[in-house]
C-alpha cells in the first residue's frame, strides 16, 4: 500500500468519508480575486486546529479531557499573512530596462549603421519579455513593437528561460537574434533588484545616432535660415501660432452727455491675435426695451483715426482698404483704463480676463491696471399706469388680463377658504325707501366668510303680490363712494344691527342678526367694533336668545360677591346687589318688543332703557363651539321669525310647515 500514489480510494485513514474534494481559497469580491483561510478540511470535515481533541502537548495526556484554555486562557496568536499566488502577488507588476540595439544598414551611401533605441519590458507574473521602441517622428522606418511578449530562451541547449535575476545593467541580451545593450533601468526596477539582492552595475550612456545628429543639425539650420531672414507680415505663420486666442475686455460706452439724454451701456470687446481683428458684442442688459443686434461692430481691423483719409482718396467712396488707413489699433493700444474710439463712439475700457493679463505680462511686459469701478446707475423704475376699469368682469380679471398677454385667473386665499367654508353670517334687512308696497318686504342676508360673497333671498308673504325668492346671487359687494379701479367690498366687520347696505342703488337696512353671528362676534371681538357687538346682544337679549348666558352671568356675579361680603351678612349683602343688578331683566319669560319683521301688535312690550348695560358675558369662544351654534346654510328659522308668539292658534299645514310642525321659511327660486 505504501507504493500507491495517494489518490482517492487508495488511503485507507478514513474508510467512511465520501467527499473528497478539497475547499476553495479563492474567493472574487467586486470583480477582484481575494484569499481566504479555508474554514474546514477534506470533504468539509473539521479542521484539527477548530477540534477540542487537538492537542501539541505530550501525547500521554488525556486529549478530550485537556483543555488549555481552561487553565492558561486563549493564546493570541500573530495573524498569518494569507496566502497569494505568484501571479497575484506579481499581477501588472512590471520591471523597465533602457537598452539599444545596432542596425547595420547595407546599399548607402550616407550611413552604415543606425542606433535604435529600445525599452525591454519584463513582466513578474508569468516571467514573460518583450521589446517596444518609442516612436520617433518621420524617420523613416516602422517602429512600435519589435517584439512580441512571452518567455524568451536563454540557453536553447538546456532550455532555460530568461527570469529577472538575469538582468542587469551592462548585459547583453539576445532575443530572436537581435543583440540588445541594457544601459539603465527606472527606479522601480532598482529598488526591486535591490530588495532581492542584485547588485546593479554602473549606468551607461546611450551612444548617440549618427543619422539622427545630422537631421537635427539639417533642422537647426533651416531654422536658423528661417529666424535670419524673416518674411515680411508672414500671415500663415501669425495664423498658426494664435489661432484660437482672443484678448477680452469689459469695456462701457457713455452716452449719457448726448442730446436727448443717454446712458452707460456694458459691453464685450474681443481682439483677435491671430489676424488683429476687433469685434464689440452687446450684452443681455442691453436689450431692455431695445432691437436685438447681436454684434454692435462685426470682426474686422479697427483704425485708429478712422476720419483721416488721404488726399487722393476720392470722397464718393465709402469702404477702405489698408492702403488708405495709415494705422490699425493694436494690443499696446488697449490698456485697462483708457477710452477707445470706435467710429466717433467712446468706450471706456474696465477690465480684462487671467488670459490677457498674462499675455500682456509675458508677450508685451505690460502690466494691466486694476479693474476701473464707476459708480452704480441709478436704478430705472419704469411706470406702469394701470389702465381704468371698463366695467367687463371683475376688477381683478381686468388687472390680470393688463399683467400678461395670457391672462391668469386672480389668486386666492386658499387657506381662509378652507378654515371659513360653509361658515355663513345671516342678517334679516329691510328696504329703506319711500315706497310704501316696499316697506313689508323681508329679505335675508348671507355673508360667507370663505370668499366674501353677499347672497340676498326674499321671504314670500302671503297675499301681498310678492313672490319671494332670490333677490341676488352671491358676488362680492363694493362699497360705495369706492375707486372702481382698486374697489373695497363689504366684509363682516360693516354688517351689523342699524347699518345700511347700498346694494345696486337699494338700500337695505340691517334690523336683525342670527345667533350665530353673535358666537362669531365672541369668538373674533378683534374683527368688529365694541358697538356693533352690543347692538347684535342687546337685541339677541331683547328676543330672548341669550338667557343662559344671563344665568351664567348672575351665577358668576352672585359667588364674586359671596366671597368679596363678610361672613355676616354675606348672604344680605350678596342678595340686594344682585337684586339691584338685575332690575328690569326677566330671566324667565323676557318681553318681546315689535320687530319690523313681525306683524304690529297692540300691546307695548318693556324695553331696556338705552343707558343701562346687560351683564353678558365675553368669552372667547372655540371653533368646535361656534359650529355646535351654527345650524345650517339654509335660510330656516332665522332670528327675524323667532319673534312669533307660542300662543298662536294651530293652522293648516301648509307649504310653509314641515311635517313636525316646525315653522321654516321657504324661498322660491325663479
Amino acid at each position: 500500500m505504501e507504493g500507491l500514489p495517494k489518490l482517492p480510494g487508495n488511503d485507507f485513514a478514513n474508510r467512511l468519508r465520501q467527499k473528497h474534494h478539497v475547499p476553495q481559497s479563492f474567493k472574487y469580491i467586486n470583480g477582484y480575486p481575494i484569499p481566504v483561510r479555508p474554514e474546514c478540511g477534506l470533504g468539509g470535515e473539521r479542521l484539527n486546529e477548530d477540534s477540542i481533541q487537538f492537542c501539541p502537548g505530550d501525547s500521554s495526556n488525556d486529549t478530550v479531557l485537556y483543555d488549555p484554555i481552561l487553565t492558561y486562557g486563549r493564546v493570541r496568536h500573530l495573524p498569518v499573512k494569507p496566502y497569494r499566488p505568484h501571479f497575484v502577488l506579481y499581477d501588472q507588476k512590471t520591471l523597465n530596462f533602457r537598452a539599444f540595439f545596432r542596425q547595420a544598414v547595407p546599399e548607402s551611401a550616407t550611413e552604415t549603421f543606425r542606433i535604435r533605441y529600445v525599452n525591454i519590458l519584463y513582466f513578474l507574473e508569468d516571467d514573460t519579455m518583450t521589446v517596444l521602441e518609442p516612436t520617433i517622428e518621420n524617420c523613416g522606418y516602422p517602429q512600435g513593437r519589435l517584439v512580441r511578449r512571452g518567455k524568451k530562451l536563454r540557453n536553447e541547449d538546456r532550455g532555460e528561460f530568461y527570469t529577472w535575476k538575469d538582468l542587469n545593467i551592462g548585459i547583453n541580451v539576445e532575443m530572436h537574434g537581435y543583440v540588445f545593450h541594457i544601459t539603465d533601468c527606472d527606479a522601480y526596477t532598482k529598488e526591486f533588484l535591490l530588495s532581492n539582492g542584485i547588485e546593479l552595475n554602473e549606468i551607461e550612456l546611450l551612444p548617440p545616432d549618427p543619422a539622427m545628429n545630422e537631421r537635427s543639425i539639417a533642422q537647426r539650420q533651416t531654422f536658423r535660415h528661417h529666424k535670419m531672414y524673416p518674411e515680411p507680415d508672414d500671415k500663415l505663420r501669425k495664423y498658426l501660432e494664435y489661432q484660437g486666442k482672443v484678448l477680452h475686455f469689459d469695456c462701457v460706452l457713455d452716452e449719457r452727455d448726448r442730446e436727448g439724454g443717454g446712458e452707460l451701456m456694458t459691453y464685450k470687446l474681443f481682439y483677435y491675435l491671430e489676424d488683429d481683428t476687433v469685434s464689440i458684442k452687446e450684452l443681455k442688459e442691453n436689450q431692455e426695451g431695445r432691437d436685438y443686434f447681436p454684434m454692435l461692430l462685426r470682426k474686422q481691423k479697427l483704425p485708429k483715426n478712422w476720419k483721416d483719409n488721404p488726399v487722393s482718396y476720392p470722397s464718393i467712396f465709402l469702404e477702405k482698404t489698408d492702403h488708405e488707413v495709415s494705422e490699425y489699433h493694436s494690443p499696446k493700444d488697449l490698456i485697462v483704463g483708457t477710452t477707445l474710439f470706435v467710429y466717433g463712439r467712446k468706450f471706456l475700457l474696465l477690465d480684462c480676463d487671467g488670459f490677457t493679463r498674462s499675455y500682456y505680462e509675458k508677450a508685451l511686459k505690460i502690466v494691466q491696471p486694476d479693474r476701473v469701478t464707476l459708480a452704480a446707475p441709478e436704478p430705472r423704475t419704469p411706470r406702469l399706469d394701470v389702465p381704468l376699469y371698463l366695467g367687463l368682469g371683475t376688477p381683478e380679471d381686468s388687472l390680470a388680463s393688463h399683467h400678461s398677454l395670457v391672462p391668469k385667473s386672480p389668486k386666492k386665499d386658499v387657506v381662509t377658504y378652507l378654515v371659513n367654508v360653509n361658515k355663513f353670517l345671516r342678517y334679516g334687512c329691510v328696504l329703506d325707501t319711500a315706497h310704501p308696497e316696499d316697506k313689508i318686504r323681508r329679505f335675508v342676508l348671507s355673508l360667507s366668510l370663505a370668499d366674501g360673497t353677499i347672497s340676498i333671498m326674499e321671504s314670500a308673504i302671503d297675499n301681498s303680490g310678492i313672490r319671494g325668492g332670490r333677490f341676488l346671487s352671491p358676488r362680492k359687494i363694493w362699497l360705495p363712494d369706492c375707486n372702481p379701479n382698486e374697489p373695497s367690498y363689504y366684509t363682516a366687520k360693516d354688517l351689523y344691527i342699524g347699518a345700511t347696505i347700498v346694494v345696486f342703488a337699494h338700500r337695505f337696512r340691517i334690523v336683525s342678526a342670527d345667533l350665530y353671528v353673535y358666537r362669531y362676534m365672541q369668538a373674533h371681538p378683534e374683527m368688529f367694533a365694541p358697538n356693533a357687538i352690543e347692538s347684535v346682544r342687546d337685541y339677541l337679549l331683547t328676543e330672548g336668545h341669550l338667557r343662559e348666558d344671563l344665568r351664567q352671568a348672575t351665577d358668576t356675579e352672585y359667588q364674586k360677591l359671596a366671597e368679596t361680603a363678610k361672613p355676616t351678612d354675606a348672604g344680605e349683602a350678596a342678595t340686594d346687589e344682585v337684586k339691584r343688578r338685575l332690575t328690569g331683566f326677566e330671566i324667565s319669560e323676557p318681553s318681546r318688543p315689535v320687530s319690523p319683521l313681525a306683524p304690529e301688535r297692540t300691546e307695548s312690550p318693556r324695553l331696556p332703557s338705552p343707558t343701562m348695560k346687560h351683564p353678558c358675558p365675553h368669552p372667547i369662544i372655540p371653533d368646535e363651539e361656534i359650529r355646535k351654534a351654527y345650524h345650517t346654510n339654509e335660510p330656516e328659522e332665522l332670528a327675524i321669525q323667532a319673534n312669533r308668539p307660542n300662543d298662536t292658534p294651530t293652522q293648516p299645514e301648509s307649504p310653509a310647515h314641515d311635517a313636525k310642525g316646525k315653522k321654516t321659511v321657504r324661498f322660491l327660486e325663479d
